[in-house]
């Protein structure tokens, strides 16, 4: 039995389970399963399951699950309890990586300073063929992007907590459809290093991908001491948490013309308040937080649903499985 949380999407999650075999639970407390899809309210997810202990597995609605880990809910294997958690890793990859591939040549192509342009002006800009480009992940999101870069034959690195390269089916299935061979295939070129030789690889990069699991680990990940290493025509595009970046040094970093610009979907703090120095910063383009909007992500969130339920009521691995001891 699979008991719904609570929102406006309850009775069209209820259709949604009827052909996968799962049963819908009124009563928490009865249900072997969870489906959770209430993104900003861990302390409701945490009362649920205080009076549902036979609960075996939680599916998240969001892809990142730093909120949840801050709250206490979701704990390494040797303090949290015996319980499968799986998020929505990889469900967004596809548009968010459109987003990061139009916030890029946006960038490159001087776009962010035509569009308010009142007079004709000099020519500017730099072509995506051929570029290095540093990816900061190696999840959905990243191999989505491989994916979209095959024409423009960039040479990619990926950094990642290790080294290992990417293989066929790394992830168990959190990636989009072909697996991650085939985005690796997807360029010219492609090495992966470890996160600890990330300041070796900054200062060949055309441009910068941030599109990892925000941890402690990964908190402040770009700094000044990073920003000065990047070439002072890079870009820099954030698209995974707005922690990654100390906000601070970026501000200084493009007054000063450390790196070329930088492409933000998400800031630290967000929202972004008006009158922040990053809105008049020179060179920076800024979404909000937009790469997946509801209307985008929702139809995706519900297929991983639909079917993590039809594998746990037949007893499949399920997809997107949370990492508790590494926090993603």
């Amino acid at each position: 039995m699979i008991a719904l949380g609570p929102g406006p999407m309850r009775g069209w999650l209820r259709r949604l389970l009827e052909p996968t075999g799962c049963v819908p639970a009124d009563d928490p407390a009865q249900a072997d399963g969870l489906v959770w899809i209430d993104a900003h309210d861990p302390q409701g997810l945490a009362d649920v399951l205080a009076r549902a202990p036979k609960v075996r597995w939680v599916q998240l609605p969001s892809a990142g699950v730093e909120r949840w880990v801050k709250a206490g809910i979701l704990r390494g294997t040797d303090e949290g309890p015996d319980r499968v958690w799986t998020a929505a890793k990889g469900v967004y990859g596809n548009p968010v990586a459109e987003h990061v591939l139009a916030l890029l040549l946006a960038g490159l192509r001087h776009l962010d300073e035509r569009v308010g342009a009142t007079s004709w002006g000099g020519l500017a800009g730099r072509t995506l063929f051929g570029a290095n480009v540093v990816v900061l992940g190696a999840g959905g999101i990243a191999q989505s992007l491989l994916r979209l870069l095959e024409p423009f034959r960039v040479q990619a690195t990926l950094v990642r907590r290790q080294a290992d390269p990417l293989a066929r089916g790394a992830g168990h299935g959190d990636g989009p459809a072909g697996g991650a061979a085939d985005a690796a295939a997807a360029t010219a070129e492609l090495r992966t290093v470890g996160r600890d030789r990330l300041h070796d690889v900054l200062p060949e990069a055309d441009a910068v991908i941030l599109a990892l699991a925000l941890t402690p680990e990964t908190a402040g990940i770009i700094a000044e001491p990073e920003l000065r290493l990047m070439k002072d025509d890079a870009w820099l595009v954030n698209v995974a948490r707005g922690g990654h970046v100390v906000t601070d040094d970026l501000v200084r970093a493009l007054r000063e013309g450390w790196i070329g610009g930088a492409a933000l979907d998400v800031t630290d703090p967000e929202p972004l308040p008006d009158g922040h120095p990053l809105w008049v910063a020179p060179r920076c383009i800024i979404t909000p937080h937009s790469a997946s909007p509801d209307w985008m992500a929702g139809p995706l969130l519900m297929a991983r649903i639909a079917d993590n339920a039809s594998r746990f009521a037949e007893g499949r691995p399920l997809l997107g499985l949370v990492d508790l001891d590494n926090g993603y």
